[in-house]
C-alpha cells in the first residue's frame, strides 16, 4: 500500500519543519476595497483554526514560547509586509493559551 505524503510547513517562530496539523495558521485577510478598488482597510490579522480562511498565511507551533519569538524577530510583520499592533500578539497569545 501507498503511504500518503504529508503535508510540512515551517514554524515561524522556531523554523522547525513540522506536519500541517500539528501547527496553527495565523492569516491576514484580503485588504477591503470599495467599488473603484481602492483600498479602504487593512485586513485583518486572526488564527485560523480550520485552514480554511483566505488570505495570506503563517504558521506557528501551538506553543506561546514560538509565538513570542515569531514576535521578536518580526516574522509575521516580514510575512505579511504590513506593521503588527501589538494588541494583535496580545490577542493571539491568549488565544493560543487557550
Amino acid at each position: 500500500m501507498i503511504q500518503k505524503r504529508v503535508p510540512l510547513r515551517m514554524c515561524a517562530g522556531c523554523g522547525e519543519m513540522k506536519p500541517k496539523k500539528e501547527l496553527v495558521r495565523v492569516v491576514k485577510a484580503p485588504e477591503v476595497k470599495d467599488e473603484s478598488g481602492q483600498v479602504i482597510g487593512p485586513g485583518e490579522i486572526s488564527l485560523d483554526l480550520t485552514g480554511r480562511k483566505p488570505g495570506r498565511g503563517a504558521y506557528v507551533c501551538k506553543d506561546i514560547n514560538c509565538l513570542r519569538a515569531a514576535r521578536k524577530s518580526k516574522r509575521f510583520e516580514r510575512v505579511f509586509s504590513c506593521p503588527i499592533p501589538a494588541e494583535v500578539y496580545d490577542r493571539l497569545e491568549e488565544e493560543i493559551g487557550k
